[in-house]
């Protein structure tokens, strides 16, 4: 027997440590509290912080092209979120959206009507999405290698179909669709909305929904209920590549053309959208107004920095660092 053993226990240490067990139990609560609303809270920060740079910012023409612009991207990161949600990830999307675009641009430059190229844009996003689906959910392959690799192909099938080059489409309809709207409502933003309810309805009001959060949190425990998590994670890819497709024909809409040009800059912005929203790239928890939120705000940082004058090479590093951020603040979440 030591001393050790004999000595008489220190109530106040003990009191201590579990007072200083309780405060380290409460500031991680409030971390998780806040990384819930870590989008909006940085959205309204990073608004405030360019009005006070320049009041040029939030003008409501600047506001109103910004939420314009913002719109593909929360299209894309929608789908993105499908992905995220089964414990994946869509790096494809990068190459998708020139794909799309490039197939729309494609189809009406050989006298296509325009309904039919833009079905053929929407349909060309959703074979990938449905390629990615079956490697990753019925053939088993690794969700990072399969996208990484279908980035690569589509890319240069991209490049192949335009030669590289930008095609011009010139249509009044997709003009308007654009710029116009109902009152100060433009279509965009109604588009841009229905894709959210609409993927708020499927994850958080249907029984595939459930299957998809179940698959993503506990792969092994869905199966085992009986979930067919390759049919849903197949799902799950199918509707990045959709919703990609859509996207592709919002940007053509809005450039009035199609750039066969990686997109980069759209497919860490998917991401980190909705990392940053409050899904969890671990899978099984969705945030479907925590992804607009955070389209949002990546679009606004890179209208703030064009408003600023500050070199558009400084974009991608802020988008990089804004996408590491997102994922040191996932660790907090619940």
């Amino acid at each position: 027997m030591t001393a050790a053993d004999i000595a008489p226990a220190d109530p106040g240490r003990d009191a201590k440590d579990t007072k200083g067990d309780g405060a380290r139990e409460g500031r991680t609560e409030i971390l998780a509290k806040t990384a819930e609303y870590a989008a909006p809270i940085a959205l309204v920060l990073l608004w405030v912080a360019f009005f006070i740079a320049t009041p040029d910012f939030l003008t409501m023409s600047n506001i109103g092209d910004l939420l314009v612009s913002a719109t593909i991207l929360t299209v894309l990161a929608l789908g993105q979120q499908f992905a995220v949600t089964v414990g994946g990830i869509d790096l494809s999307v990068g190459a998708n959206l020139p794909w799309a675009a490039a197939l729309l641009g494609f189809m009406n430059s050989r006298g296509y009507p325009l309904a039919v190229s833009i079905a053929v844009a929407i349909l060309g996003g959703l074979v990938v999405g449905v390629l990615n689906g079956y490697l990753v959910g019925k053939l088993q392959m690794t969700d990072f290698v399969v996208t990484l690799g279908m980035l690569s192909v589509i890319s240069g099938l991209t490049l192949l179909l335009t030669h590289g080059n930008t095609t011009a489409v010139s249509s009044p309809f997709l003009s308007k669709f654009a710029l116009d709207g109902i009152g100060p409502v433009r279509w965009f933003w109604l588009m841009a909305l229905i894709a959210a309810l609409v993927v708020a309805g499927i994850i958080f009001r249907t029984r595939i929904g459930t299957h998809l959060l179940a698959t993503g949190g506990r792969l092994e425990a869905a199966r085992d209920t009986g979930i067919s998590v390759n049919k849903i994670r197949l799902f799950a890819y199918a509707m990045s590549g959709l919703l990609c497709g859509i996207a592709g024909v919002m940007l053509v809409a809005r450039n009035g053309g199609a750039d066969p040009s990686l997109q980069t800059t759209y497919l860490l912005s998917s991401i980190a959208a909705v990392v940053l929203g409050g899904s969890s790239l671990n899978g099984g928890k969705a945030s479907v107004l925590g992804t607009v939120a955070g389209a949002v705000l990546f679009t606004s940082l890179i209208n703030g920095f064009t408003i600023l004058g500050i070199s558009q090479y400084y974009q991608p590093v802020a988008v990089g660092a804004v996408l590491l951020l997102a994922a040191g603040i996932s660790r907090f979440r619940k």
